[in-house]
């Protein structure tokens, strides 16, 4: 059984994740995402129903009460935002078109959500992130990975990055162009190195 602390990190982590997930579903018009981010919600309040559960059990006098009233009322903050996220999931479930000026401002933002697919002719193909630094290279952190019917979300270091993969990478505007050549085949890792230097 994960303990309170762990339950609390996972909610975090996953209400995180579903906020850029939506973003990109909306962006993208992906469905794909947007019932993804449905399943997360679902997963999310499991967690939070899990640590209610717990916090019970524990609390053992008012002091114990209290102190575990303020985790559960983060717990809640973190449900409230997968809500959210799921919300904006529903938009591109009822087929609503995003409105252009969406597009506009998530261009404008100075984080950017890319969704790019791996060719063979990539360098990235057969490699994990750990061995790329794709993050320090190019400013871009893979949220989530698409491969064929599954999603791999949260990749670490050890994820190994395939042919016919799509990305899902947030970060900047210089960095997704990289990262779009990167993907494609156009440059190396090593040409990238040597753009960084220049600048």
């Amino acid at each position: 059984m994960s303990s309170i602390k762990d339950i609390l990190i996972e909610m975090k982590n996953l209400s995180e994740l579903m906020v850029d997930l939506a973003y990109s579903a909306v962006l993208f018009n992906s469905k794909d995402a947007a019932n993804e981010v449905l399943k997360l919600e679902n997963k999310v309040n499991s967690l939070n129903y899990e640590i209610k559960k717990q916090s019970l059990v524990a609390a053992r006098s008012v002091e114990d009460a209290e102190k575990l009233t303020a985790l559960l009322e983060i717990a809640e903050a973190a449900e409230s935002i997968a809500n959210a996220a799921k919300d904006l999931a529903d938009i591109v479930l009822k087929g609503f078109k995003p409105h252009p000026v969406f597009k506009m401002v998530m261009e404008e933002s100075d984080k950017m959500i890319l969704n790019v697919k791996i060719e063979e002719t990539s360098e990235l193909a057969g490699k994990t992130l750990g061995e790329i630094f794709l993050a320090n290279r190019t400013g871009m952190r893979i949220i989530a990975i698409r491969r064929e019917e599954s999603w791999i979300y949260g990749p670490d270091k050890h994820t190994t990055l395939y042919k016919g993969d799509n990305l899902i990478a947030k970060g900047t505007a210089a960095g997704a162009e990289l990262l779009e050549k990167l993907a494609s085949g156009q440059i190396s890792l090593d040409e990238i190195s040597d753009v960084i230097d220049e600048e």
